[in-house]
């Protein structure tokens, strides 16, 4: 059941074809036929969210260093593929093998949020896999499920085979090697759940059955293996036990953190009384600077990203970050490479700090008060207040920031309608601030959503805002916000509402969750597809409330999740609560002692924190790296030296899907893996001083296309730079030749192109053509944003020549101030056909010329 299409037949027909393609630089394909075990890690939705997921990343790495085990990729197909495979009746297939996703013995989706579970209905049912767990018959794979969702799965827990809770990394190894040892023995599929059950972390949903009251509360939760009454969440005890990602996947297409992440520390205990990721990562692991910087320095050469991002939950917080940062910045600012810290808390983010990630580009500056009260900000135990924001904002934007995005919450608990307004105060004392120490426009970026209750924290037991309620507050924001220099955006409250919904909800929802699915709800985090009443409608068939779940929980209440273990105790969580109504303060563990949650036992789980060293102490980093240069020199301050060269390379295959603007990220991308240093534009976001030719049309191979790179350095050995940057570029891109170049780019251009059309002309047809080429003049239209232009087709046509029954050559002029025609296009009008059944063609670009007055004669 491999791929038995050619890709020609769907990827024109689909928005964003790169999604599907595969292909990426360090993917990994190894032989299906040598696997002892295969599985397909999948995330459940769409390739550019699913690429940005550093989780997945890493177990597939790990799974695939280990011999006999595969591991691919699949994500969730956006609505106009899963139409077109239904259409075809295709299977949903993996990126690098292409084999159908029933074929798998282990399929591992991830839980990352609420909005994305009908997306795996969509992922199962387009491998042809029953929907329930129990329907599965035996050769079909095993549906692991895992993530930060996976300690409230019960949502969904009738879609899965078993469910990992906590970190993967150690887990996920064992899972495979428990699966294919099974598989070796020939167990059934009840006996092989049994035996994953035995793995610590590893929660199998039909070992547990929920009795339920009248009213819809749970009566008990009966484990039907006294053996595991139970499960307890997986904790890693050390990061630095597990190799990180040295190679990581480089997505041929944008995605949402198009950057290298480097995990510098997991879990945070700042104790956020509303935060499930400060319950559920505890305790915290601190890698050590040492091994961060190796991390990052083989990431980005192994990569060729521009962008280094420092990952945990506060970055800030890291207690080596003042020596690492400087020793990050010296490595990687001569290259052009930015540093960015996504969640950075009010009063870490010191002016050292934002003096170091300045140095080469402004990358974005999000604060989140949370709330915009004092007195709200205790309630939930923040531990910021009012001046350490506006202090924050007072240094970022006395260093050159313009814009300052600031994240609250409504509808907290304990909250009133003055904190509503202390929001709107807070953002216009920061704008404030902005205009007594900033220079030129400013603008603050306010964006609300509405709080929505986690299992595990001590808000579990809270109730929820109704959509009217977030509605309400909402428009009171809007009305208090000044219109200038101020933005408010906030998350809709229909989507609220559901994520709240599924956040603490039962099995009972497996049922809701199918009957929305096959109404057509798809892709739920999307506002653009996002539908309330196909919800509501289901809602009503399943004889359920949405409302009801919304509703706060009696504190001897059992609550879904009560089998679900995080490691923190119970009574933990309902002290905080208790403190969050008399604005009490929790520490933070990591520096003022233990707080009694009961994760650590102090043996294996403990908390890791870095020491910070002295300067005579610090890691002297390497500073030069091998070249085909002359050594290396700071791209930012060279100015005056300037030598070009012609790149001239094909691309052929299925990377012909791909479009200019990908294709351009590609190779610059090679270019750093390459070590080939370019020239930078100046200003606020360098970018590598590299003229491309003309955009191909997607679909499009070429044998001919080129680029001019400008180098501060003359290249040594042209022969090996060619070899070596093709070494660099992913299959279908390769160089033919590198040239020396004047740098200009030709205007006037007379291109060359091959069609193999996939049925053949008809005699009608052929008259067609013979009569165009007879023509003076022959217009077609162009709308462009709702103007119709008319072009002359008929000059811009030089050559059309029929070779056999269905191969024609053609020859257009283009000229780069001039809005163009597409090969395809033009054909469709001569033709008199819709362009759409010209699609599956194989366009192929066989060459180019600049265009004279002398080849007009």
């Amino acid at each position: 059941m491999t791929r038995n299409i050619k890709q020609r037949e769907i990827l024109p027909f689909v928005n964003k074809p790169g999604r599907y393609l595969g292909l990426e630089y360090n993917a990994k394909n190894k032989k299906w036929e040598k696997s002892s075990l295969t599985c397909a890690l999948i995330f459940p939705d769409l390739y550019e969210i699913g690429m940005s997921h550093q989780g997945l990343q890493i177990l597939y790495h790990l799974l695939n260093e280990h011999e006999g085990i595969l591991a691919d990729r699949c994500y969730c197909p956006d609505k106009d593929m899963e139409a077109l495979l239904r259409e075809k009746d295709l299977p949903l297939c993996s990126l690098e093998s292409g084999h159908s996703l029933l074929e798998f013995d282990l399929l591992g989706i991830t839980l990352p949020y609420e909005l994305c579970y009908t997306n795996i209905l969509t992922i199962l049912d387009l491998a042809n896999i029953p929907l329930r767990a129990e329907l599965r018959s035996e050769g079909m794979p095993i549906v692991l499920g895992g993530g930060s969702c996976g300690l409230n799965p019960e949502p969904v827990a009738d879609f899965f085979d078993a469910i990992l809770l906590g970190d993967g990394e150690e887990a996920i190894v064992e899972i495979a090697k428990c699966i294919r040892l099974c598989k070796k023995e020939q167990l059934s599929r009840p006996q092989t759940l049994e035996q994953l059950a035995a793995i610590p972390g590893v929660y199998i949903p039909s070992l547990y059955h929920p009795v339920y009251k009248d009213d819809g509360t749970i009566a008990e939760i009966t484990p039907l293996n006294p053996a595991f009454p139970t499960v307890r969440r997986r904790v890693l005890a050390d990061l630095s036990q597990v190799d990180h990602l040295l190679h990581p996947l480089v997505p041929n297409g944008k995605i949402v953190h198009d950057r290298l992440g480097v995990e510098i520390a997991r879990g945070c205990t700042r104790g956020c009384r509303f935060c499930q990721a400060g319950i559920i990562y505890r305790p915290v692991r601190e890698r050590s600077p040492e091994q961060i910087f190796d991390i990052a320095r083989q990431g980005i050469e192994n990569s060729g990203f521009n962008e280094l991002a420092l990952l945990s939950l506060s970055t800030g917080d890291y207690s080596c970050l003042s020596t690492l940062l400087p020793q990050l910045m010296d490595r990687f600012a001569s290259r052009v490479v930015s540093v960015s810290m996504p969640s950075m808390r009010v009063g870490t983010l010191t002016q050292e700090v934002m003096d170091q990630i300045k140095r080469v580009r402004k990358t974005g500056f999000t604060l989140a008060p949370e709330a915009g009260s004092e007195r709200l900000r205790r309630v939930i135990n923040k531990g910021i207040t009012e001046e350490d924001l506006l202090t924050t904002c007072r240094d970022a934007f006395g260093l050159g920031w313009k814009v300052m995005k600031l994240y609250f919450m409504i509808g907290l608990p304990g909250e009133t309608p003055e904190d509503v307004d202390a929001i709107a105060e807070l953002a216009k004392m920061t704008k404030q601030v902005g205009a007594q120490t900033g220079k030129g426009r400013l603008q603050i970026n306010v964006s609300v959503g509405t709080f929505v209750p986690k299992p595990h924290t001590p808000f579990q037991w809270e109730k929820q805002i109704s959509m009217a309620e977030s509605r309400e507050k909402i428009a009171r924001l809007r009305a208090i916000l000044p219109k200038k220099g101020m933005k408010l955006k906030w998350h809709d409250p229909e989507q609220s509402l559901l994520e709240g919904v599924f956040s603490r909800g039962d099995r009972r929802l497996a049922n809701l969750l199918e009957t929305a699915w096959k109404k057509g709800a798809r892709l739920d985090a999307w506002s653009d597809y996002f539908d309330l009443t196909l919800w509501e409608e289901s809602a009503l068939e399943c004889n359920l409330s949405l409302d009801a779940f919304l509703r706060a929980r009696a504190h001897d209440e059992i609550l879904p999740w009560q089998h679900l273990d995080s490691g923190v105790d119970t009574g933990f969580l309902l002290d905080e609560l208790e403190k969050a109504h008399t604005e009490a303060y929790t520490p933070d563990c990591r520096y003022h002692g233990c707080q009694q949650c009961g994760l650590c036992d102090f043996k294996e789980i403990k908390p890791i924190v870095q020491k910070e060293k002295s300067d005579q102490e610090a890691t002297d980093i390497p500073k030069k790296s091998v070249s085909l240069q002359s050594p290396e020199i700071n791209s930012l301050s060279e100015e005056d030296k300037h030598f070009r060269y012609t790149v001239s390379y094909s691309r052929t295959g299925d990377i012909c899907y791909l479009g200019h603007l990908e294709i351009l990220q590609l190779i610059f991308r090679a270019l750093r893996r390459a070590k080939i240093r370019t020239n930078f534009s100046k200003g606020f976001n360098p970018s590598p001083k590299v003229s491309f030719g003309p955009a191909l049309p997607v679909g499009t191979q070429s044998l001919a296309e080129f680029f001019i790179m400008d180098l501060p350095e003359p290249l040594t050995d042209l022969q090996a730079t060619q070899v070596h940057l093709n070494d660099q570029l992913i299959g279908g891109l390769h160089v033919e030749e590198i040239t020396l170049s004047d740098g200009s780019v030709p205007q006037q251009l007379i291109t060359s192109y091959r069609i193999c059309l996939e049925q053949p002309l008809t005699e009608e047809e052929k008259n067609r053509i013979k009569h165009f080429l007879t023509l003076d003049a022959f217009s077609i239209e162009r709308r462009r944003k709702g103007k119709i232009k008319e072009i002359n087709l008929r000059p811009l046509v030089l050559k059309l020549q029929i070779e056999e029954k269905n191969t024609l050559y053609l020859d257009m002029i283009s000229r780069a101030t001039e809005a163009g025609v597409k090969p395809l296009e033009a054909l469709a009008a001569i033709l008199i056909k819709d362009q759409k059944q010209l699609l599956s063609s194989e366009l192929i670009k066989t060459g180019w010329k600049e265009l004279t007055e002398d080849k007009l004669k």
